[in-house]
């Protein structure tokens, strides 16, 4: 990790919880943020796609790219800024799951900051962190969003407004074949319009199931009839099903709020 040689502080943090609602995240050019999510899940939309994080992953966003927050419910967030000189982690937008260590070792440097590398114990706690958030698995939380075309249409439909809308509906409603909505939808996105659907509900299942929302009520509210069908299509897409996914329960969420 390269070190600069000046008064400035080389990270700072920003705590905060968010509101329901929008807000445009603090994001300067020369900084790269590493944004971790205690409590609640927000979702972070960027130039080509929008990225949910639930509790327990964090969105690095390098070099001041401009993104959008929103979330459903008050959000409690825990941001680094590194400065780009450091190289913390490589210059691409991506999710991490989360450990133990790299929580506790990520909450103390917020606590911490500002931090300045040419004090030893800030450059050690900086050196140890960075090892680890190399070492991170990366989060399967991407969602890809057509540009504007009758595809981004049908995005906002099933996004927004009508997530139980039968695909030849939707088609209907943006005024084209479903074959058309597919082929438009596998050369703006590289998925299916259904694959893309069924990853769009089980992404947007995390605002509520991080808010404590039953399983059963959060598959009817994200378009799943039936409960069973959702935790399915959830393992299939996250890999675990809801309560393992997001470790449901009291412990450690709350350990994660102070700072």
């Amino acid at each position: 990790m390269k070190t600069r040689q000046t008064a400035e502080p080389s990270v700072r943090s920003y705590s905060v919880t968010h509101p329901p609602g929008q807000a445009v995240l603090p994001i300067e050019d020369g900084w790269d943020q590493l944004l971790y999510t205690a409590t609640a899940t927000i979702t972070v939309a960027v130039a080509n796609g929008s990225w949910t994080i639930p509790p327990r992953r964090a969105l690095w966003i390098p070099g001041g790219a401009p993104a959008m927050v929103s979330n459903r419910f008050p959000a409690a967030v825990r941001s680094l800024y590194f400065d780009t000189s450091l190289q913390a982690l490589p210059a691409s937008v991506r999710a991490v799951d989360v450990t133990g260590l790299v929580r506790e070792l990520l909450l103390h440097a917020v606590r911490s900051c500002p931090l300045d590398t040419n004090q030893p114990i800030h450059q050690a706690l900086l050196t140890v962190l960075v090892d680890q958030l190399h070492q991170l698995p990366e989060a399967a939380l991407w969602l890809p969003i057509p540009a504007a075309s009758r595809a981004a249409q049908a995005a906002a439909e099933l996004i927004r407004k009508t997530p139980t809308l039968s695909l030849p509906a939707i088609a209907r409603a943006v005024g084209v074949s479903q074959r058309t909505l597919e082929r438009a939808f596998v050369a703006a996105t590289g998925v299916t319009l259904g694959a893309w659907r069924r990853r769009s509900r089980i992404l947007g299942s995390l605002d509520y199931l991080a808010a404590g929302v039953p399983v059963t009520e959060t598959a009817l509210i994200v378009g799943y009839s039936n409960p069973s069908a959702f935790v399915t299509a959830f393992k299939n897409e996250l890999g675990q099903t809801p309560r393992h996914y997001l470790r449901l329960g009291a412990s450690g969420i709350s350990a994660d709020y102070p700072g």
